[in-house]
């Protein structure tokens, strides 16, 4: 063989064993490559097989809140003053949501929402993963924005807080904001104790992210706790309803209604005028939030002249037979003049009460001096809190000068010169009307009698009561008479303070009573503000109202009437005599 015929043979078994060996070469990475993926399947359903479950679960299982409902307020019955009811949100996914949706055209007028404002919303946090669309709705209208079917709308269930009496108990069960939580009221007084913790659960969500199934409970929701109120949401419905009459008959500013359970301390109703609907929010403005009974300070005048006569009494330097010498009418300190309305003379203590004789209460007072009359109305609970824990509590003022001038225990005395809200002036004629025990005032029911302290004796106490009936029998509050029933009580007249001191034209109408006079079930304090239909004296605005609530507040408590039908009389005018 030629050496060019080798040379050819030598070649043509090199390529050959070449193609061999990349024939191998291939053939062993493929069974190589089908090695490795049938081990990989192997560890993932046999050795590993949690993998691909995790994996799962990290796309589709989801960690979620269950909410808590609120606890329910009820009134001393177990009328509902507060719940929560279940509702829905509607929230978006805006990276999965095209902003030109056409559908989402129904979606806003559903939702009642501005379309444009909605769509520019969704282009503007495209980058987000929640944004909400509407929250507390009615349930059957989320139904239908779900239904429309649109990728990236999703719904949650929430809570809203509903107040079945409306404006009737808004001042005293107050408000939460839309998260549930109390801004106002009770509702912000005891808002921890109301607040329930939300829970946790697993569950399992379709690529659309709905959920498919309930998988397990991490941490179950605790619910809030229900609260008892004391208020009697009878006695409440017919206070709001006779003070909103009087100032709307009167064209007053406003006014407030304060009514205690004499042997408890609980505040069985407490309205004000104006008021507001918490379940309207678009209503809700400052001036009408404030729950005047307790946050606004006024003087109190005549109406502690009861309280003034009972440290005279209590002092032993008078008895109820004493008399007083009014006579001019009038008394001058320096430039300052205190009046009567006319020269009553030589009088009864009875009669300075009934009356309201600024100057007979003066010169008890001055005979006194201002601490013994100060430390009564200490006792009874002036200038100090009252311990009823609700928010924005303005305490008043009590005067305590190193050396008290004739003039400011005069003034102190019929109740100027101080300031009391009107929940304290109830308290001390609670004192008054049981016998000499102040107990702690509450806004819960009580579950068992509270433990009073004594801060005056029973027999000075009684004495009260007695020229306190001859006020409402007699004196300036003929019109404060409750039907069937004997009532006692005090008018107050008190000029109005303004931003350059008081105001000439400008009058708060007062009454402070209890009833019935001989066995005192509940205390009233009416107080109505700038009355501006010509009558502006607390016996011919305040004592009104007083008649009326009183009057059917004791027939709702089942109390007996006392007087026959001959002897019970329709409210009076008053007489010539102002308090």
């Amino acid at each position: 063989m030629s050496d060019q015929g080798k040379t050819a043979s030598w070649g043509q078994r090199l390529a050959a064993g070449l193609g061999a060996w990349r024939y191998g070469t291939v053939l062993g990475v493929f069974l190589l490559v089908v090695g490795a993926l049938a081990w990989r399947l192997v560890d993932l359903h046999v050795v590993d097989n949690d993998f691909l479950r995790k994996q799962g679960d990290v796309r589709t299982i989801r960690v979620e809140s269950i909410d808590a409902h609120r606890g329910v307020v009820t009134d001393r019955h177990g009328e509902s003053l507060a719940v929560s009811t279940p509702v829905e949100t509607i929230w978006a996914n805006p990276s999965e949501i095209d902003a030109d949706e056409p559908a989402l055209t129904n979606v806003a007028r559903l939702l009642g929402l501005n379309e444009a404002r909605l769509r520019e919303r969704l282009r503007k946090y495209a980058e987000r993963e929640f944004v909400y669309l509407r929250r507390k709705l009615q349930p059957e209208t989320a139904r239908q924005v779900l239904a429309m079917g649109i990728p990236g709308l999703y719904s949650r269930q929430e809570y809203r807080r509903y107040y079945p009496a409306g404006e009737v108990t808004s001042h005293v069960v107050g408000f939460t904001n839309i998260d549930e939580s109390g801004q106002e009221g009770i509702e912000l007084a005891y808002n921890e104790w109301l607040s329930g913790e939300s829970g946790r659960k697993r569950v399992l969500k379709d690529n659309r992210g709905r959920v498919i199934k309930d998988l397990t409970l991490i941490r179950d929701a605790r619910p809030g706790r229900n609260l008892e109120l004391s208020i009697d949401l009878r006695l409440q419905y017919l206070a709001y309803r006779e003070l909103k009459a009087v100032v709307g008959a009167h064209n007053a500013r406003g006014g407030t209604l304060v009514m205690l359970d004499v042997d408890t301390g609980e505040v069985l109703a407490m309205v004000n005028q104006g008021s507001y609907n918490p379940n309207d929010r678009t209503q809700l403005s400052p001036d009408r939030l404030r729950n005047k009974a307790i946050t606004d300070l006024f003087e109190p005048g005549s109406t502690m002249k009861p309280v003034s006569m009972a440290a005279a009494l209590e002092s032993g330097k008078f008895k109820a037979s004493s008399t007083i010498d009014t006579a001019p009418g009038y008394r001058r300190f320096g430039r300052f003049t205190i009046r009567d309305h006319r020269n009553y003379g030589v009088i009864s203590l009875t009669d300075v009460i009934s009356k309201s004789s600024n100057v007979g209460i003066s010169k008890i007072a001055t005979e006194l001096g201002g601490d013994t009359i100060r430390d009564l109305y200490a006792r009874l609970g002036l200038g100090q809190p009252t311990g009823i824990g609700f928010p924005g509590e303005a305490v008043g003022v009590l005067p305590a000068p190193p050396k008290w001038r004739p003039v400011e225990e005069a003034t102190l005395s019929y109740g100027y010169g101080m300031s009391v809200n009107a929940l304290q002036l109830a308290q001390a004629y609670m004192v008054l009307a049981n016998g000499g025990i102040r107990y702690p005032l509450s806004l819960l029911k009580a579950d068992e009698q509270p433990v009073g302290e004594r801060v005056l004796s029973e027999e000075v106490s009684f004495q009260i009561r007695e020229m306190l009936r001859e006020v409402v029998e007699n004196g300036t509050g003929k019109r404060a008479q409750p039907g069937f029933y004997s009532a006692g009580g005090k008018t107050g007249t008190v000029h109005l303070v303004g931003k350059g001191g008081y105001e000439d034209s400008q009058y708060k109408a007062i009454f402070a009573g209890m009833a019935p006079i001989d066995n005192p079930r509940i205390v009233t304090v009416v107080a109505v503000d700038a009355p501006q239909s010509g009558e502006y004296y607390g016996g011919e605005v305040a004592a009104p109202v007083f008649a009326r609530v009183m009057g059917d507040a004791l027939r709702l408590l089942n109390v007996k009437p006392e007087l026959e039908l001959g002897e019970a009389e329709e409210p009076r005018p008053a007489s010539g005599e102002r308090g």
